[in-house]
C-alpha cells in the first residue's frame, strides 16, 4: 500500500533479490529518485528478481506487489514501458 503522500522525487536504494541471473548478478544500486529506481526495477531488471527485491526511500521499505502498485500508480511521473511489464 502506497503512503498517502509517497515522493516519486526523493532519493532511493534498491537491493534486488539474493538470486543471480544466468547470466549476471544484480547488485545494490542507488538512484537520484525513486521514479527511477522504481523504472529500472520493473522494465529493466530480470524479473525473476523483482519478488525478493527491497526498495528503500524516505526510511521506508517497499517490497514484492507494493513495488508493482508504485509503479503503476496513477501519480507515477515518468513514461512506462508498454511490453513486459506485470500489472
Amino acid at each position: 500500500m502506497k503512503p498517502a503522500k509517497f515522493d516519486y522525487t526523493a532519493s532511493a536504494e534498491l537491493y534486488p533479490g539474493k538470486r543471480s541471473t544466468r547470466f549476471r548478478t544484480v547488485r545494490y544500486h542507488r538512484f537520484n529518485t525513486t521514479a527511477e529506481a522504481l523504472r529500472y526495477l520493473i522494465e529493466e531488471m530480470p524479473p525473476e528478481l523483482l519478488a525478493g527485491a527491497v526498495l528503500e526511500t524516505e526510511d521506508q521499505r517497499f517490497e514484492g506487489d507494493q513495488l508493482s502498485a508504485l509503479y503503476q500508480d496513477q501519480a507515477y511521473p515518468l513514461p512506462r514501458a508498454t511490453a513486459n511489464v506485470p500489472n
